[in-house]
Formats: C-alpha cells, sequence, structure tokens
C-alpha cells in the first residue's frame, strides 16, 4: 500500500492558504490604487490561481520548485510594495511568515516522509523474514 506524501500534503495546505491572503492583499492593493486596475488584477490573480492549481500536481518533477518561485515572487512583491504604500511592510511581514510556513511544510513533510519510507522497508524485510521461518 502506497501511502500519501506528507509534504505534498503540507505544502498543498500551504499555497491554498497563502492563496486567499494573496487575492485579498489583492483587493486591498486594488482599493488602495497601488498601480493600475489591469496591473494588480492580472498579477494577483495570476499568482492566486497558480497558488491553487500547483497542489493538484505536486510531487510531479520540479513542482516544489515551482512553489518555492511563487514564494520568491511574492516576496519581491511585498519589497516592491513598500515603495509605494506603508501596506507593503504589512504584504512583507505576510510574505516572510508564508515563507516560513512553505519552508517548514517542504523540510517537515521530507523528513516524515522519509521515516515513514525507512519504517516501511523495515516493515517489509520483517515480513519476509517470518514467511521463510
Amino acid at each position: 500500500m502506497k501511502t500519501k506524501s506528507l509534504k505534498r500534503s503540507l505544502g498543498s495546505m500551504a499555497l491554498a492558504f497563502e492563496s486567499f491572503v494573496v487575492f485579498f492583499s489583492m483587493l486591498a492593493a486594488f482599493g488602495l490604487r497601488l498601480a493600475d486596475g489591469i496591473t494588480v488584477w492580472s498579477i494577483g490573480l495570476s499568482i492566486s490561481i497558480l497558488m491553487i492549481l500547483l497542489p493538484g500536481i505536486h510531487g510531479k518533477k520540479g513542482t516544489y520548485a515551482i512553489g518555492w518561485t511563487l514564494q520568491v515572487i511574492v516576496l519581491g512583491i511585498s519589497i516592491f510594495t513598500i515603495f509605494y504604500s506603508p501596506l507593503g511592510y504589512g504584504y512583507l511581514v505576510l510574505s516572510i511568515i508564508f515563507i516560513g510556513v512553505w519552508a517548514w511544510a517542504m523540510i517537515a513533510g521530507s523528513t516524515v516522509d522519509a521515516a515513514n519510507r525507512v519504517l516501511a522497508s523495515q516493515n517489509n524485510s520483517q515480513n519476509s523474514t517470518e514467511e521463510l521461518k
């Protein structure tokens, strides 16, 4: 029986929550007119949609790198926003929090997945030794 990856599950949850934060941050940026509406909506919706869709393909080659890239993009936008509004500092704090959540999801998920693989291989070898007796 194949177990589900905790790294995938934690990463998916982190991106799902972050997508809502990015969406509502986009609404705040639009309301404060930090840039023209088309720019704010196209960038904000694109990032939000990517963060919602990415968990569907997590685990495939390169998808975790895309997650890291999204984190860096959001951090860059946060830093860029500081030059236009004090709201950028709030965005920066949220970005740093979500980078920490994403990093924790990747590290903790990988560690638990590796421990589960070792445990499963030990159980398989123990079961095969018992069958030989």
